[in-house]
């Protein structure tokens, strides 16, 4: 069984951890220059590296159809820069999953593949897609759609240990993004993280650095570039999140449930 899985953030990693593990082919679709801050948990790191690796999981960097081809029979995840998906037409996979997270269906349409799933908000199920699953945080996380929508977006984070809004790092202005600390470092609460160009960013609170963006990058005003997390676990810096794997989880139900193929 062969999935499509557009992005190559986070929670599409957490997706591809749960596809993968249960045996089918697993392909990633990326842009060229990918902002993901939880970069020690993201297969998109694969097209700055050519490959990376997650729990002992490799996704390696492909540059055509053909290299996925020999990428999935090594028994790896191929990731391709195709912003377009364009590969789903050539590769005719049993399943597209539309994981980029950005609140609505920027392409996806319910006869991509024989089984199409929405991640998050801005699919409906029955229209674009055959089943949504649930993103937000809180009792319906990972809850399978095979009607409707899930909860829209509320531009709130969601809640870890009673800190929501405050433990996202956001660029205060455009500009150059350089990190002070880096991914599994310890931070305080009001310490400077990391600045845009001149301007610093000041930690809200105290907490292990989950997430944040590399040495360089060009960043916009309020453009997300880190993520605190108050548990104070650093091993949660190098293995899916709790969410990632909830999400996958209802990406894999969505796909047996509807799959009828076999």
């Amino acid at each position: 069984m062969l999935a499509v899985i557009k992005g190559a953030g986070d929670i599409a990693t957490g997706i591809a951890v749960r596809l993968h593990r249960a045996k089918f082919g697993v392909v990633m679709t990326e842009i060229d220059a990918p902002t993901a801050i939880r970069r020690t948990v993201c297969f998109s790191e694969a097209v700055y590296n050519k490959e990376a690796v997650v729990e002992d999981i490799k996704a390696v960097l492909a540059s055509d159809t053909d290299d996925i081809k020999d990428i999935l029979e090594s028994g790896d995840i191929a990731v391709i820069v195709d912003e377009k998906a364009n590969c789903v037409k050539e590769l005719k996979p049993d399943f597209v999953i539309d994981a980029i997270l950005a609140k609505k269906n920027l392409g996806t349409e319910i006869d991509d593949a024989p089984v199409v799933v929405g991640v998050g908000p801005g699919f409906t199920a029955g229209e674009d897609c055959h089943a949504v699953v649930e993103t937000k945080r809180g009792h319906y996380l990972g809850r399978v759609y095979y009607e409707g929508r899930a909860i829209e977006n509320t531009g709130i984070p969601g809640d870890i240990d009673g800190h929501t809004t405050d433990r996202i790092i956001r660029s205060p202005e455009y500009g150059v993004f350089n990190p002070i600390y880096e991914i599994g470092d310890k931070v305080e609460k009001g310490e400077v993280v990391a600045c845009v160009d001149s301007t610093p960013i000041v930690s809200e609170l105290t907490g292990i650095l989950r997430g944040i963006l590399p040495k360089g990058t060009m960043v916009s005003t309020n453009m997300k570039s880190g993520d605190i997390d108050p548990r104070c676990e650093k091993e949660h810096c190098y293995s899916v999140s709790d969410k990632a794997l909830a999400v996958g989880g209802g990406v894999l139900e969505a796909c047996l449930a509807l799959y009828k193929g076999y």
